[in-house]
């Protein structure tokens, strides 16, 4: 799996969260300045190509929707960032946050908890 550009990105949002949709759907969903549709449809083209999305023809028209799930690439991009830039360490990237956000010992404990409480539902499941 490649990482994808910001632009790539932002259409990929709009396409998980439409499931399926036209150009003209995915650019109506876009934040202002809306880009050019051929901008737009360029873009998922080369989603396309890169294997993220695929599309239902209709004559000339096409439908595209995601092939790659949200959650899928969430764990791609999440795993090549922190290795990238905490050598692979949560606990780097915790005291990285921690220090930035001037967190308090009841702020990282806080975050403790919801993260032991995400570990126990994934082991639930």
């Amino acid at each position: 799996m490649k990482e994808l550009t910001k632009a790539e990105e932002q259409v990929m949002q709009v396409l998980w969260d439409l499931k399926k949709g036209f150009v003209k759907d995915v650019l109506d969903q876009l934040p202002e300045p809306k880009p050019a549709y051929n901008t737009v449809s360029t873009i998922v083209r080369i989603l396309e190509k890169k294997g993220f999305v695929s599309y239902t023809a209709y004559g000339k028209t096409h439908e595209y929707f995601p092939l790659v799930e949200k959650d899928e690439y969430r764990h791609f991009y999440l795993k090549n960032f922190m290795s990238g830039y905490f050598g692979g360490s949560f606990k780097r990237l915790v005291s990285f946050f921690a220090k930035e956000e001037n967190m308090d010992i009841q702020e990282l404990e806080e975050m403790l908890k919801h993260v032991k409480q995400d570990i126990n539902k994934k082991e639930d499941e």
